[in-house]
């Protein structure tokens, strides 16, 4: 499923257009972005949980040369599955 299949299928569960719908996505897109840009940790409970974590600097390896080299510490975002995803994910199988 890609943005247009979700703005669509939003729209249609919500009772409303797509424009409406794609500018709700936008938003909360947006909204979770600078929230954990700045530090914030986001929750939808049952959902997940979206945050900003730390990696630690450490050595690594060009793959096209084999030369060592470092890899500086930086902030990547991260996302944790709430319980409600995880228990829907699995009874799929």
């Amino acid at each position: 499923m890609n943005k247009a299949d979700l703005i669509e299928l939003a729209a249609t569960k919500a009772d409303t257009t797509k424009k409406v719908a794609n500018a709700l996505l936008d938003a909360l897109i947006d909204s979770i972005t600078k929230a954990v840009a700045d530090g914030e940790k986001v929750t939808l409970v049952g959902f997940g949980s979206w945050e900003a974590r730390e990696r630690k600097a450490r050595d690594g390896r060009n793959p096209k040369t084999g030369e060592e080299m470092k890899i500086p510490a930086t902030t990547v975002p991260a996302f944790s599955a709430g319980k409600q995803f995880k228990e829907a994910v699995a009874a799929r199988q």
